[in-house]
């Protein structure tokens, strides 16, 4: 597949009412086609561009070619190549917001001789041209659909490199072991520098463990997780998804299975975007709409990264309470439940939650861990938040670095190093260099892959497919 490196344009705002609109054009005719769309001032000339005076700004209209009507009035940031993000002659059209404004602005452009750009091609570009690594390429994308401000962090250390960096020991190491394997094999009979190939594998393999046990907390950062409020009815429920969400989004009554259905609502515990359940009171009944209800509640339950278990601390444990308790304990030690982490929340404790629940904690899976809360008043609701944010992190998810990987990325880095780990084995147990350079080689090549030195064409148009048009 070959890539096309002509002139390029796209709209690179969202769509939609704004105060204005973005057209970016990059490529090596955008001098040509301003001059042939854009016109200085209100009435002047035609706006040359001076590729030796870059970073300029220019107020004009813009006409459309075939026409010679005006279109908008706009302000055009002009940059010379190579001080642009794709290292092209770039301009930036500014004109008025809105779908009709910002496409005719588009249309005029593309009549003067460019083409549509396709989904993340100014990045594509910033890459092949050697202005960012293709890690930080792909960043781009984690930047701009971060929806926390921890999220957004990572992605940006990720855009200025850190990924890049982080894979860089294991890189290095892995193409010593390669590079020394592969002059043993090919002059066996020359004196080849000694090569600790032993160590070099040992500490590509622990650069790589350490960039992948930060998978799971990066995915959280990135992707967010659900997390099911479940029990029976008239726990408080609704009152503690309203007091998560600092806002009265559920209905709230002294009356049991006000709740019938499902909500779902989105909220951001210690930098983990979540979506939170208010799932139906599991109970007995014959209530036909309840039943449908507390079956939805379930496969809530089944889809859910967290569970809390709410129960209410003023009374003692009832039948109910121990049914639901006894029945994800029979879930998560059948398996049906997978690893999924449970969260005792007792609550009501505005109401002297005096009563005993040891009954509750006994019928959980040991290690369960208990919160006190009050929706109602918000006391114990920090500490609710870092038992669920725990849950979701799991053992290592507050000591390892988080890795904003994306399923490729991890994909690669995966079959990096369990080719590694072949390596080392063949290694200790005592196998020719050409056995080990073989699984060395495939995981030099999984790193290039996602460091972006080895890397073909139709994976990078995969790759980049993902991105928005305009990026």
């Amino acid at each position: 597949m070959t890539i096309d490196f002509g002139t390029i344009a796209a709209v690179a705002t969202a769509p939609g009412e704004a105060g204005i609109a973005v057209i970016r054009i990059s490529g090596p005719e955008v001098r040509e086609i301003v001059a042939l769309v854009v016109r200085l001032g209100r009435s002047g000339p035609p706006l040359m561009l001076d590729p030796g005076n870059s970073h300029q700004l220019f107020y004009g209209r813009v006409i459309d070619p075939t026409t010679e009507h005006v279109v908008d009035e706009v302000m055009v940031a002009w940059m010379a190549a190579p001080r642009s993000f794709t290292t092209e002659d770039t301009v930036e059209i500014s004109c008025h917001g809105g779908v009709v404004a910002s496409q005719q602005v588009l249309r005029a452009v593309l009549a003067a001789g460019a083409r549509p750009a396709n989904p993340g091609e100014f990045t594509m570009r910033a890459f092949l041209n050697g202005r960012i690594a293709l890690t930080e390429a792909e960043a781009v994308l984690n930047v701009v659909s971060a929806q926390t401000s921890e999220g957004l962090e990572r992605a940006l250390d990720d855009l200025r490199g850190d990924l890049t960096q982080r894979l860089e020991p294991a890189r290095a190491a892995v193409l010593a072991a390669l590079a020394y394997l592969d002059a043993s094999a090919d002059f066996p009979d020359d004196e080849i520098p000694v090569s600790d190939v032993h160590a070099d594998l040992s500490h590509a393999v622990d650069a790589l463990e350490g960039v992948l046990a930060g998978a799971k907390s990066g995915r959280l950062l990135s992707e967010g997780a659900t997390v099911a409020l479940v029990g029976r009815p008239n726990v408080g429920k609704s009152s503690l998804l309203n007091a998560l969400l600092r806002s009265d989004r559920a209905i709230v009554t002294p009356i049991a299975g006000t709740t019938r259905d499902v909500v779902s609502e989105r909220a951001v515990i210690e930098g983990i975007p979540v979506t939170l359940l208010d799932t139906a009171g599991i109970a007995e009944s014959a209530d036909v709409i309840e039943l449908a209800g507390i079956e939805r509640s379930r496969q809530a339950i089944a889809r859910s990264a967290t569970i809390v278990l709410v129960v209410a601390g003023s009374v003692a444990p009832t039948f109910e309470d121990l049914a639901i308790s006894r029945d994800l304990t029979t879930r998560f030690e059948t398996g049906a439940l997978g690893d999924v982490p449970l969260v005792l929340a007792i609550n009501k404790a505005d109401l002297g939650a005096g009563c005993d629940q040891s009954a509750v904690v006994e019928a959980l899976p040991g290690g369960v861990p208990a919160v006190l809360v009050s929706a109602r008043t918000g006391a114990g609701m920090t500490d609710l938040e870092a038992a669920i944010a725990n849950a979701l992190r799991g053992d290592l998810g507050s000591v390892v670095q988080p890795s904003l990987l994306n399923a490729r990325q991890h994909a690669e880095l995966d079959r990096a190093l369990q080719h590694l780990r072949a390596a080392f084995e063949a290694l200790e147990a005592g196998f020719p260099t050409d056995v080990l350079a073989t699984d060395v080689r495939v995981a030099a090549r999984a790193l290039a892959n996602v460091t972006g030195e080895d890397i073909d064409d139709a994976l990078l148009v995969e790759i980049f497919s993902r991105f928005c048009i305009g990026k």
